[in-house]
């Protein structure tokens, strides 16, 4: 038997069940009223209505709900009566969960009948100051004036996140970079495809360290990544299309490596924090990934390359309420203090709406010359 839950939206009758299922109903109509036709019109259905609905029941469950004797009303039968047993030790055990799911529900969907509240969705690769601030923009109160802004945050590879931009599945994306890669880079090749100038904006984030998560103590010693393809290190890799992944290889490139050089080149993990966790479990000896997913899972870092973190958009967007209310927490002096005291973080233009070239040193554009008379 499979359980599915559903929920409406509506105000709530007194001493209504906090989660109800239609049989359910029915078979307390019936035992209630003591017959199918005084509980169709004590629900305000008809007999043929109910009587169906209860046969369907029978065939999908495979047992009767009704007895039927000469004479007599319908009863409820012994498996009918076993449901409505369970459906209240259900009710009775799991009233706390319930009331709290349903609080949780109201919660947010209150969110959509407050029109100061501005909801932006946005894709990103995985980044912990992304996640604070989704935290910071939804505890902000009115008395700081700032819009009430909601971040919906999808975390993918930075490669997923602008290809989803530019199919109109989000408004905003997370993407970074190394900071200086050269016009050659195989940053350079990966995003520039992506983004066109004149229809897209950067917005300034934040700058972050990128370097290799290890044990504490860093017992194998390991200084870069020429160190990984040391016979003995186990890695722990991101996968393809995420900006780690991109920024790897473009380091193994510079320095003649490939990844069939690196032992666990293959292993894969989703995020900061799972490299980290793989690190941590023995997995792994090293996995390169933020200062912050180290130090929160009491590892060491080190320190390789400075990255920039850019959120990127399509111009047009600029002037909706959403995005005004996520640039006027970016420039928030609050947010920047706190972006600064996350490790390995530090705001860079943050919210400032920035040309490509402003951000991507690589990115070059000239305008086509006019044809000669």
């Amino acid at each position: 038997m499979k359980v599915q839950l559903h929920y409406r939206i509506g105000s709530q009758e007194a001493g209504e069940a906090l989660l109800r299922n239609p049989l359910i109903d029915l078979l307390q109509a019936i035992r209630g009223q003591g017959s199918i036709s005084a509980a169709a019109r004590s629900m305000g259905l008809s007999y043929r209505h109910v009587w169906g609905e209860l046969r369907r029941w029978e065939h999908e469950l495979g047992d009767e709900l009704l007895v039927w004797e000469k004479g007599q009303s319908a009863r409820l039968s012994e498996f009918g009566d076993r449901l409505l047993w369970a459906e209240r030790q259900v009710q009775a055990r799991l009233q706390p969960q319930i009331q709290a799911l349903r609080s949780d529900l109201e919660r947010a969907l209150a969110v959509a009948f407050d029109s100061q509240v501005h909801v932006l969705t946005l894709f990103a690769s995985h980044d912990d100051a992304l996640a604070t601030l989704r935290e910071h923009a939804s505890a902000l109160s009115a008395s700081q004036g700032l819009s009430a802004l909601h971040l919906d945050i999808r975390f993918c590879g930075s490669v997923e996140a602008i290809r989803a931009l530019n199919q109109g599945r989000c408004l905003v994306a997370g993407f970074h970079v190394q900071a200086g890669s050269p016009r050659d880079s195989l940053s350079a090749r990966t995003y520039k495809p992506l983004l066109q100038p004149g229809q897209h904006k950067i917005i300034g984030f934040a700058r972050r360290q990128q370097g290799l998560i290890v044990p504490p103590g860093n017992p194998l010693a390991l200084r870069g990544l020429q160190d990984l393809a040391r016979p003995g290190v186990r890695f722990v890799n991101r996968p393809v299309g995420s900006g780690t992944r991109v920024l790897l290889d473009q380091g193994l490139a510079s320095l003649g490596l490939q990844g069939h050089d690196i032992a666990g080149y293959r292993h894969e993990e989703p995020s900061h924090a799972a490299v980290a966790h793989a690190v941590a479990s023995g997995v792994a000896d090293a996995g390169l990934g933020i200062a912050f997913a180290a130090q929160a899972a009491g590892l060491d870092f080190v320190p390789l390359v400075e990255e920039e973190y850019g959120l990127v958009c399509h111009k047009s967007v600029l002037d909706q309420p959403p995005m005004l209310a996520l640039l006027e927490v970016l420039r928030s002096t609050a947010w920047q203090q706190r972006l600064a005291a996350l490790p390995g973080y530090l705001p860079s233009r943050c919210g400032e709406v920035l040309s490509m070239r402003q951000l991507l040193p690589w990115w070059t554009y000239r305008r086509p010359r006019a044809a000669r008379a």
